[in-house]
């Protein structure tokens, strides 16, 4: 008998949020930013997301701003002003992560973000795929107190890192969850599940939704993203989530 799979979208809006609960997803984490790899939502979105949904669970990225994961004192005192927030929402989690300069993880700083983050859930991102050794990184991050990690397996997508998943899999059993993110589709989420034995999964389930405007002007973009056109966004699918069930 499998194990239910428990399926977490990672949403851009509080519609994505709804759309992940119709289709079925156990949890979401909800983001602004994606084309920067998420940074953290504002109160506005995530309060909406909140009243549209029922029972879903809503865990929002605390990450001020995209690049690397070696943040300076300002940026960490806008971090811990959003955990406060998310505790004060009394959203179900919240997803940070955190290096030093060398590649490692800053097992100070993560005592700290625990501890404001006291007593929501925690995910650690993927700050782990881009730091030095992931078995030393696995062991402090269980020692810190997370919950669960998400990981492409340090390649650049989870199919790639299956035999990185499969062993962080086998060394973390009754400690931590590893979930795997990144490439994560309908048609491969099988083949990653029976290879790395995990239970969790991060996907998005997007498909585009065009612009109902009439009046367009093409040529004048609205910031530097690498989109195809400034008329179609991306919004999480309750179909798609469904096929991942």
């Amino acid at each position: 008998m499998r194990i239910k799979r428990i399926i977490e979208i990672c949403t851009n809006s509080a519609q994505s949020c709804v759309e992940a609960e119709v289709g079925g997803a156990s949890r979401v984490e909800l983001c602004a930013g994606i084309p920067e790899g998420g940074t953290t939502p504002s109160y506005g979105e995530i309060r909406t997301a909140q009243e549209l949904t029922k029972e879903i669970d809503i865990n929002i990225i605390i990450r001020p701003r995209g690049g690397d994961f070696l943040y300076t004192p300002t940026e960490v005192k806008s971090m811990l002003y959003d955990i406060e927030m998310a505790k004060e929402m009394r959203v179900h989690g919240v997803v940070f992560g955190c290096l030093t300069p060398e590649g490692n993880i800053d097992t100070i700083l993560l005592k700290k973000l625990m501890k404001a983050a006291t007593p929501l859930s925690v995910t650690f991102h993927r700050a782990f795929d881009v730091c030095r050794d992931p078995f030393i990184a696995l062991e402090q991050i269980i020692d810190a107190g997370c919950d669960r990690i998400l990981t492409s397996g340090q390649e650049k997508d989870a199919i790639a890192g299956i035999p990185l998943l499969a062993k962080l899999v086998e060394r973390a059993t009754g400690r931590i969850i590893i979930m795997p993110g990144c490439g994560v589709r309908e048609d491969n989420i099988a083949r990653i599940e029976a290879e790395t034995k995990a239970t969790e999964f991060h996907t998005s389930a997007r498909s585009i939704v065009y612009s109902k405007m009439k009046y367009r002007k093409d040529n004048v973009p609205m910031g530097s993203r690498i989109i195809s056109s400034e008329f179609e966004i991306v919004e999480t699918d309750r179909n798609k989530v469904a096929l991942y069930l």
